[in-house]
C-alpha cells in the first residue's frame, strides 16, 4: 500500500505496524542466524523486503533493533504460557504442564534459544535496559508463586521453594540439552535429538522437577 499524506490517520497506523513486523521477523531470523556482531542491516532489509532507511526510521540501529527482537521473543513465550492457564490446574498438575511447555516450546522455537545465546554474549545490555521485558516477566513468577503456596497449603508441594530458582531450574534443564545437544552428542555418542532421546529427556525433567517440589 502507497502511504501519502492524504491517506487516513488509522490506515497509516495499520501500514507502519505491518512494517515493523515485518522487519522484526526478518530481524530475529538474522540475529538468530548471525548473532548480534555478525548480523547485517542491508540483509534484514532484503529479507524484509523493504528500504534500509524504514528500519532505520523505527529502530534507530541495529542495537534498538535487537532489543525490539528479544522485546517481541518473551512477549510471546510469556502470551503462550499464559494461555497454559496454570492457575486453573492443580499445582502438581500446573508445574508439569509448565515443565513440557517449556520444553515443547523451545523444540518448536529454537531461534529463541539462538538469541538467548546472543543477548547472554554481550552481557544482557539490551535486556538491562529494557523495562518492559522485567514487566512481562513478573506476572510469571508471581504465577509460579501464587501455585507454589497454593501446594503448600494444601499439602501437595512442601514449602520454602523460591519460584525464580524454580523456574531457572526447569528453564536450564530444557536449555542446556538443546543447546548443547551437538556436543553432548558428540561426547556421549548418542543422537540425543532423536524422538526417543527427546522423550525420554521430557520424561526425566518431569521427574527431576515433581521430585523436588512434591512433598514427602
Amino acid at each position: 500500500m502507497l502511504v501519502t499524506d492524504k491517506t487516513p490517520p488509522d490506515e497509516r497506523l495499520r501500514d507502519a505496524g505491518r512494517s515493523q513486523n515485518t522487519i522484526l521477523a526478518a530481524a530475529r531470523d538474522e540475529f538468530a542466524q548471525y548473532g548480534l556482531g555478525g548480523a547485517r542491516m542491508d540483509r534484514i532489509a532484503q529479507r524484509a523486503s523493504l528500504n534500509k532507511r524504514l528500519i532505520y526510521y523505527y529502530f534507530a540501529d541495529k542495537e534498538k533493533l535487537f532489543q525490539a527482537v528479544l522485546e517481541q521473543a518473551y512477549q510471546h513465550i510469556r502470551q503462550e504460557e499464559r494461555a497454559l492457564n496454570l492457575l486453573g490446574l492443580k499445582p502438581a498438575e500446573a508445574i508439569g504442564k509448565l515443565v513440557e511447555f517449556t520444553w515443547n516450546y523451545y523444540l518448536a522455537h529454537p531461534e529463541f534459544l539462538t538469541l538467548l545465546n546472543s543477548a547472554n554474549l554481550h552481557k544482557a545490555r539490551h535486556l538491562d535496559d529494557s523495562t518492559q521485558v522485567r514487566e512481562m516477566n513478573s506476572p510469571l513468577i508471581e504465577t509460579l508463586a501464587e501455585i507454589l503456596e497454593r501446594g503448600r497449603k494444601d499439602g501437595s508441594l512442601r514449602g520454602g521453594i523460591d519460584p525464580v530458582q524454580l523456574y531457572v531450574s526447569i528453564a536450564g534443564l530444557a536449555y542446556f540439552y538443546l543447546s548443547n545437544n551437538h556436543t553432548l552428542s558428540a561426547i556421549f555418542g548418542r543422537d540425543l535429538m532423536s524422538p526417543k532421546a527427546r522423550s525420554q529427556r521430557l520424561h526425566h525433567m518431569r521427574e527431576v522437577i515433581l521430585g523436588y517440589v512434591l512433598s514427602a
